[in-house]
């Protein structure tokens, strides 16, 4: 099989490799290195900033496997992170395991919690099992909210992990851990789109009844989907509670759920990149919107507190708005005809 620009796939392992090139080679051990070097050579403010991104992509890395892919829209997304941010304090902080032991078990139990979430998959689909899904998050905030072991509104304290004595208690240290799990839970899911699984679920975003037919078992798949979608959310509730040390329930709004699934629109549905493009694109508008929204007040008071305020609201509708209309497929099919020309350079198509 040829590739674009002379470059030819001779064996079936080249063909489906992730990294084909001497040059991707080149390029990704450079990436690599200078990741390492990040907390060396940046302030604190942007160490936070990407850790902030690199959890972020984690959650919308597991909501583009059970929506992009298996075609599930999930509104629950922000409370399935909540369960893993207080199954990891309650699995650090009440039972004693190390960090270390709690990242894998809380995405393991979130994802078991996340399967009473993706049940009514199995009857419903499009906007009841959205809806479905919302009902879901208030269901999980209120148990939140009420049971003594999730220590009800007040939340539950955590401990920075720690390993042979050395503490991960600040930002740049705990991107030794967040950037790592990031890499890995994105080569998994790269990985687990090529399979036999991956394929299942896009058959059945595609076509449920039609992959039905083909011998696609409906209710396994659907609810691996969501069991993989929530040990994502699971591993990124971890990471978020040992990040800021706690593990509240107003960290993990309804409007948090919106910003994931409008990530996902901006990224473009069912595509890897797409969710660095739409996290990376988002999260800096709202960045930027917290510089301009006290110059906005300053400069026309007449506006009020509430407008400013509200900016950032308005810019995230706004540009939702413009990519619904105007670029469907997000921002990762851009991405593929930017590749597709570059391949052809210098000649025309």
């Amino acid at each position: 099989m040829w590739r674009p620009c002379g470059t030819f796939d001779e064996t079936y392992e080249k063909d489906m490799a992730i990294v084909r090139t001497p040059l991707r080679w080149a390029v990704l051990t450079a990436s690599l290195v200078l990741t390492v070097l990040l907390p060396v050579i940046l302030p604190y403010y942007f160490i936070s900033f990407i850790n902030n991104l690199a959890i972020t992509v984690i959650l919308v890395m597991g909501l583009q496997i059970v929506s992009g892919y298996c075609g599930q829209i999930s509104f629950g997304q922000a409370a399935f992170m909540a369960v893993g941010a207080y199954s990891a304090a309650i699995f650090t902080q009440k039972l004693g395991l190390s960090f270390w032991l709690a990242l894998p078990l809380s995405g393991i139990f979130t994802g078991l919690f996340g399967l009473i979430g993706g049940a009514p998959s199995l009857r419903i689909k499009g906007f009841y099992l959205a809806v479905a899904t919302i009902a879901v998050h208030f269901v999980t905030m209120w148990l939140i909210l009420h049971l003594e072991i999730t220590g009800r509104s007040h939340g539950l304290m955590v401990e920075p992990p720690s390993l042979a004595g050395f503490s991960f208690d600040t930002d740049e240290r705990m991107f030794y851990i967040i950037m790592p799990v990031m890499i890995l839970m994105t080569y998994g899911a790269r990985n687990l789109v090529r399979t036999k699984v991956g394929r299942a679920f896009v058959a059945v975003r595609d076509n449920d009844l039609a992959a039905q037919v083909m011998g696609i078992n409906l209710f396994y798949y659907k609810l691996l989907a969501f069991f993989i979608s929530c040990f994502y959310a699971g591993v990124a509730g971890c990471l978020w509670a040992h990040l800021t040390l706690v593990a509240h329930f107003e960290q993990f709004t309804l409007l948090h759920a919106l910003w994931y699934i409008g990530m996902l629109i901006v990224g473009g549905m069912g595509s890897v990149p797409g969710v660095f493009f739409g996290v990376i694109l988002i999260r800096i508008l709202d960045e930027l919107v917290m510089v301009v929204s006290p110059v906005l007040a300053a400069w026309f008071p007449w506006l009020g507190s509430a407008p400013a305020a509200g900016l950032g609201v308005t810019a995230f509708g706004l540009v939702l708005a413009l990519f619904l209309i105007w670029e469907p497929r997000g921002l990762a099919h851009r991405w593929e005809i930017l590749k597709a020309s570059l391949r052809l350079y210098p000649f025309a198509h």
